[in-house]
């Protein structure tokens, strides 16, 4: 039986119909019909970065075959059919067992693979100042090496697409060279890199920054610092987590404001998205305390964040509701601009469907491959 949907394509605003064969193929066309109720289509969302999720930490080894599908089962009712699982500092040796354990999982299951686009690997390569290093492990933060990344890249099958470094060190101009002769994109995260610093990164070919206005210190020169040096380099796309908890809604909008299109959102999202509001332990920040709005803090003091526990639909959500950009701009950020990062192309088989209630984003279902794998009973 052929499915047959009347929308609005939520990127160029055009009336469009889907039809679905009974092969699952898409194909999709122009009309001049609108619905009594607008419908809403748009291309799945991309989070290149990823801690965990759902209770399921992508840095506690080992990582679980049904667990890996616990997540993808929650992002995917997220709008999330994509995703860089991320790897943060650690020793040598865990990293290296996390990353032969997705490799290992996307081999034995091929929905696993479906929706691992890459993998992130944010650090060990970072500043040691604590300010900047944040929640990272200073044990184990070590200068860029291009040999021990080579390790890495073969434990992961050589599914790294993005490395986090801090182009302080000394051999990071080397380094950043090698990765981007090895389609390794090179993002600026978690440094204290002067502007001299940042510019010969960026000449020898690094082109995005990790949640720019995080992993910064707290204090910096109100003229020049790693913020507005970023900020000015028209060659660096910057990620921002937009949770509402982590960046002020003025401090968005002067991002957007610079950087136009070229802004890419992330959820940065831990272990505790997508989980009840409670009070819990984290083997990084002790005990942590999860609201119900998705605000992750210590729980000795609530002005103190410990990580992302919200879904990229959040952040979306947050963009859009708030006024900060258009619908279009919003959901472009998190699907189209990731995409053309990392370089991978559309797919009219993978799609959400939703509509707006309360100048909030409500997805209605959700497909991959042309298959309808969610559907929201509530709506």
């Amino acid at each position: 039986m052929k499915e047959i949907i009347n929308c609005v394509d939520c990127i160029s605003n055009e009336l469009i119909q889907i039809e679905i064969d009974d092969n699952f193929e898409v194909s999709r066309k122009r009309i001049d019909v609108k619905s009594e109720e607008t419908i809403y289509v748009a291309p799945g969302l991309l989070d290149i970065q990823i801690n965990g999720f759902s209770g399921v930490d992508f840095n506690t080894f080992p990582i679980i075959e049904n667990d890996f599908l616990k997540v993808i089962n929650s992002l995917s009712k997220e709008g999330v059919l994509s995703f860089f699982p991320t790897i943060i500092t650690n020793s040598d040796i865990n990293i290296i067992n996390l990353l032969k354990n997705i490799n290992k999982l996307c081999l034995k299951n091929s929905l696993i693979e479906s929706y691992v686009s890459g993998i992130h690997l944010e650090g060990p390569f970072i500043s040691p100042v604590k300010e900047a290093s944040g929640a990272h492990s200073k044990n184990y933060i070590k200068a860029p090496d291009w040999e021990l990344f080579e390790v890495f890249q073969e434990a992961s099958g050589n599914r790294i697409k993005i490395v986090t470094i801090s182009p302080e060190w000394d051999n990071s101009i080397e380094f950043i060279t090698k990765c981007v002769a090895n389609n390794i994109i090179v993002s600026i995260g978690h440094t204290v890199a002067s502007n001299g610093q940042i510019d010969a990164a960026v000449r020898a070919g690094a082109k995005m920054s990790t949640h720019l206005g995080n992993g910064a210190p707290l204090s910096l020169h109100r003229n020049s610092n790693i913020i507005f040096d970023q900020l000015a380099n028209n060659y660096l796309i910057p990620s921002v987590i937009a949770d509402g908890f982590h960046l002020p809604d003025n401090f968005l909008k002067i991002v957007i404001q610079v950087k136009k299109k070229h802004v890419i959102l992330v959820s940065d999202s831990t272990m505790f998205a997508g989980m009840e509001a409670g009070v819990y332990h984290s083997h990084i920040g002790g005990k942590v305390k999860l609201e119900k709005e998705g605000k992750l803090s210590t729980y000795k003091n609530e002005n103190v964040l410990a990580g992302s526990a919200v879904s990229l639909l959040h952040c979306v959500n947050k963009l859009f509701s708030s006024g900060i950009v258009s619908l279009t701009e919003a959901w472009s950020f998190a699907s189209i601009q990731p995409r053309e990062l990392v370089g991978l192309s559309d797919t009219n088989n993978d799609f959400i469907l939703f509509k707006l209630k309360d100048n909030s984003i409500h997805i209605l279902s959700v497909y991959k491959s042309g298959k309808q794998i969610y559907i929201n009973s509530e709506i």
